[in-house]
């Protein structure tokens, strides 16, 4: 966070995504048919948060550590989440044995069914979701195995304190713990193999040191951190060789941003709200607000969606926001000539000599 490139890059990225209405349909003959949203879609958190603060709370943590969590305190008639309370990702530890997960928040152990945990950017073989940066990271350093990867940037190596060597089996005393720190201090220093067992524990705190360690050892640029986090430079002010954004391109640079890089991002969090939901209902992010228009432009993409019969001239005025033609406005326009959009156009008749009437 101390690069204002990663700031803007993940605020931006939360403002839109929380600005997404949240939809909720089923599907009906191949249709979907839009039904009412549960509570859990409207306040998640009860009274603490609104949806949108919920979401936005959410998408903060994915892109800066990538994972989100969140304590399920109740649930519905059919067992599925009605209530997430979030906490706060440094508060989590992530335990790992074998294929089992549990989760220690402030001392308190939980299963995996009593958390609410979203993740980006897997790994096969980690039980951890990765920020933008570590992606970066796990790419062009090519670590051999998940498993390395994990050890290296999840203890945050490199940062004070040197090194944690915890046993997560039982609690060792002080003469345990000191020989086991000699013994593997002689393995590190003469370069032998150090072994250890299965049982992981993952903490967000140090990734998060080692995210910001990354960009500052590499030097990266602010250019190259929108590159990381999938926001165009343009979008946060920083500076582009050869860009050219103006007013008359706009729409088409905010189509281009949510197909290329917002777009993977809001399908895997549809995925995720909809598995709250009782199948075959799903839940759709309405991504129009990225794609708002000039008034011009879009008066001129609804008149030829209803000339085209896409759109039914009351959607069109819906989107608008106004309300239906009323009788009288109707009236008023047929006594100037015009037929009002939606009403039926007179009938043509043609004649058995070929002239039409």
């Amino acid at each position: 966070m101390r690069q204002s490139a990663v700031w803007a890059a993940i605020t931006l990225r939360a403002d839109l995504m929380s600005s997404f209405p949240i939809d909720v349909y089923r599907r009906v003959a191949g249709i979907q048919i839009e039904v009412p949203k549960p509570p859990v879609l409207i306040a998640p958190s009860g009274d603490q948060l609104t949806m949108r603060e919920w979401v936005y709370s959410t998408q903060m943590d994915l892109d800066r550590v990538g994972n989100c969590y969140g304590i399920i305190v109740e649930r519905d008639g059919a067992g599925r989440p009605a209530r997430i309370d979030l906490v706060p990702h440094d508060s989590v530890a992530v335990r790992v044995k074998g294929t089992e997960i549990t989760y220690q928040i402030k001392g308190k152990t939980y299963q995996r069914n009593e958390i609410w945990h979203e993740r980006q950017y897997t790994l096969p073989g980690l039980a951890m979701g990765l920020s933008p940066i570590a992606w970066a990271a796990w790419s062009l350093g090519m670590w051999s195995t998940a498993a390395d990867f994990a050890n290296d940037w999840f203890t945050a190596r490199g940062i004070r304190p040197s090194g944690l060597l915890k046993n997560t089996a039982k609690t060792l005393t002080d003469g345990e713990a000191d020989r086991i720190k000699e013994r593997f201090k002689v393995a590190v220093e003469d370069g032998d193999i150090l072994v250890t067992g299965n049982d992981w524990d993952f903490t967000t705190g140090p990734a998060v040191a080692q995210d910001m360690q990354f960009l500052a050892t590499m030097g990266y640029s602010d250019q190259d951190a929108a590159r990381f986090f999938g926001v165009p430079g343009d979008m946060i002010d920083v500076a582009t060789k050869g860009s050219s954004i103006t007013y008359a391109n706009i729409t088409q640079r905010n189509l281009q941003f949510l197909i290329t890089k917002l777009g993977p991002a809001v399908a895997r969090r549809e995925d995720a709200l909809s598995s709250l939901l009782a199948p075959p209902r799903f839940v759709k992010l309405n991504t129009s607000a990225v794609l708002r228009m000039d008034p011009e432009t879009q008066s001129r993409i609804l008149i030829n969606e209803v000339q085209g019969k896409v759109t039914a001239p009351s959607e069109a005025r819906a989107l608008m926001n106004r309300a239906p033609f009323t009788p009288e406005q109707i009236a008023e326009f047929e006594q100037l000539g015009i037929v009002a959009a939606g009403t039926p156009a007179p009938a043509t008749v043609i004649t058995t000599e070929g002239q039409s009437t």
